[in-house]
């Protein structure tokens, strides 16, 4: 969950609870003063009714202790909290819920008055109550939104982070000159990221220069190695310059996919195998039996995926004991088979840069390397396992694994 919606979350429930305490604090405040108006009103009611019995005088001093008197209410009333008949009148107090106003009732044999209650001091507690309240839970509005738009540069943050780490190098967080923790952050992304750019467009260009100051001196010495005429030591140097333009090309191979961004397409699983079969120019296609059990379709860098497999299938070439290599395709499951003896040690040994164990290997040691850091590129699985004789490679095409 990201961090602005934890705020939203905290900011909800903040709210849900200070409602509840509000309605709660209000139904009970409202139900005190209620009981105290009425004990009042009723107090006064029993004086005067006790001591007066003609109607045009009770008025006259209801009015003389400002109350208002109505002959007609068109009103509803209808939350009684006080009623009751007395010999010559039925008196009845109501309240109108959604005003907190007063009604006394004095219903005669022949008449009847509506006499509306002074204001009262408490009723008008409660109301600035209410909008203390009221006025709580727009604070607690505009600190949310306050909150929300301090943090608001984190999204842009988190987002050329991202691109960042994606391989767009020229990625820059462009935030408003700001000296909090926020533009500090920001600020020192930049500066990272531009010695990052400066790091890596002079790494690139000298693994450039590498590459050409050892490919030339290789292909001239394979011209050279031409001209001599012992057919044993021709076969010793050409095996020799082979290896070396094989470690360069590993080597370069292995720094630019540091730096490069995946090219990601969708593409079949047979489309995978076939791209990578065609990299190993086999002679004898005998040599590799290929079992599509189930094809399936794959996003992912078709390029350099095929060189995993590819690296895998040369491998399992070089050190089994029998053919054929062994290729199946299950769901989002590729499985490399061949005759060997088992691995003396863990895989991740042998996933190591120049890993090798001299009573099964001749090479450098850079090809599984470069399996294993393309496979993590991919956020994919690669795995190794044992069974009945033979050394099984599997790589899981799917992130979830």
């Amino acid at each position: 969950m990201s961090i602005f919606k934890k705020i939203a979350l905290l900011f909800i429930i903040s709210f849900i609870l200070m409602s509840i305490i509000g309605l709660w604090i209000d139904k009970i405040n409202t139900k005190r003063i209620d009981n105290i108006v009425k004990e009042k009103y009723v107090s006064f009611l029993e004086h005067v009714l006790s001591s007066e019995n003609d109607s045009q005088k009770l008025i006259k001093i209801f009015e003389s202790n400002k109350f208002k008197i109505k002959r007609n209410l068109h009103i509803s009333l209808n939350e009684i909290l006080f009623h009751k008949k007395y010999s010559f009148v039925e008196v009845s107090i109501y309240k109108i819920s959604f005003d907190d106003e007063l009604f006394i009732k004095l219903k005669f044999e022949n008449d009847e008055y509506f006499l509306k209650t002074p204001d009262e001091e408490n009723l008008r507690d409660k109301t600035v109550l209410n909008i203390l309240i009221c006025i709580d839970i727009l604070v607690l509005l505009l600190i949310f939104f306050y909150i929300v738009k301090i943090l608001s540069p984190i999204k842009n943050i988190t987002k050329e982070i991202t691109n960042f780490a994606n391989g767009n190098l020229s990625a820059r967080i462009d935030i408003k000159k700001s000296n909090d923790e926020i533009g500090i952050l920001a600020n020192s992304f930049n500066q990272m990221a531009t010695s990052l750019e400066k790091f890596i467009k002079t790494k690139e260009e000298l693994l450039r220069d590498i590459g050409h100051e050892l490919r030339t001196p290789i292909a001239k010495g394979k011209f050279a190695i031409e001209k001599i005429e012992n057919e044993s030591q021709k076969e010793l140097f050409k095996k020799i310059f082979i290896d070396l333009e094989t470690l360069t090309n590993e080597l370069i191979e292995l720094e630019k996919l540091e730096l490069t961004k995946l090219n990601l397409t969708t593409f079949s699983a047979e489309t995978l195998i076939l791209e990578a079969l065609s990299k190993l120019y086999l002679e004898d296609e005998s040599k590799i039996e290929l079992n599509i059990n189930e094809d399936f379709k794959i996003t992912a860098d078709l390029y350099y995926l095929s060189i995993a497999i590819k690296n895998l299938i040369d491998n399992a070439l070089k050190y089994t004991q029998e053919l054929p290599i062994i290729v199946d395709i299950n769901k989002n499951e590729i499985k490399i088979s061949n005759k060997a003896k088992e691995l003396s040690k863990d895989l991740e040994y042998y996933l190591k840069p120049f890993t090798q164990e001299l009573s099964h290997r001749n090479g450098f040691g850079l090809g599984l390397s470069i399996v294993k850091k393309i496979i993590d590129k991919h956020q994919y699985k690669l795995s190794y396992e044992y069974i009945d004789g033979y050394i099984v490679f599997k790589i899981y095409l799917s992130k979830s694994l």
